[in-house]
């Protein structure tokens, strides 16, 4: 498997340093820098551009919304995956208009680390599990403002599960030509453009 380069943003040095040593664990991962705020990203991505940055939000100086605003604009071929202890959906929003491809609690596991940076390298999303159902518990939900079907549902519930396309055909038994079906029918119903403003319009609408 290809050798992914990963940058971590994060103001706690000590997290950094545990953070890196999760991740040394992971054979397909390179921790190729640290940073300690937005700006510093911005730094060391001149020297060592990554694949992906595991961006804390609440940084001082640059917050991670504006670094990964910047980062997008400079290197639109580096990813984002925030790193959070917030659950409000406000800090979700804004980090996905920026760009974010994933979110993580920062009280993640080795395994979701490493599904989050292989799914998010290779062109899918990833929101852990505990992310999404804690955001549930603290937004306003609308009554479902579209009707979805249960398949459309189900699919729905393990993109939000951060499933890649192909783990989801694998899981309901179907092809991932179907799977692509169903998604481009929740894209047209919700009026996403993509998978994160789909997950975020399921948490809003109650429809996972």
């Amino acid at each position: 498997m290809e050798i992914i380069g990963v940058i971590i943003a994060d103001d706690h040095i000590i997290f950094r340093k545990g953070l890196r040593t999760v991740l040394n664990e992971i054979s397909f991962v390179k921790v190729l820098d640290e940073a300690s705020d937005g700006q510093d990203v911005l730094r060391v991505m001149k020297i060592n551009p990554a694949d992906i940055i595991l961006m804390d939000i609440n940084m001082p100086g640059m917050n991670g919304i504006d670094a990964t605003k910047k980062v997008k604009e400079k290197y639109p071929d580096t990813e984002i995956i925030a790193l959070t202890m917030h659950e409000e959906i406000g800090y979700f929003n804004r980090m996905i208009e920026a760009g974010a491809k994933g979110f993580l609690q920062k009280k993640t596991t080795k395994d979701q680390l490493a599904t989050a940076i292989k799914n998010v390298f290779y062109g899918e999303t990833y929101f852990s599990e505990e992310f999404v159902i804690s955001t549930q518990k603290n937004v306003d939900v609308k009554a479902p403002s579209i009707s979805i079907s249960d398949r459309e549902k189900d699919v729905l519930k393990l993109i939000a599960k951060g499933y890649s396309n192909v783990e989801i055909a694998e899981k309901l038994h179907i092809s991932k030509r179907t799977i692509d079906g169903h998604k481009a029918r929740l894209f047209d119903k919700t009026g996403a453009k993509n998978a994160p403003n789909l997950i975020m319009f399921a948490l809003k609408n109650g429809l996972i």
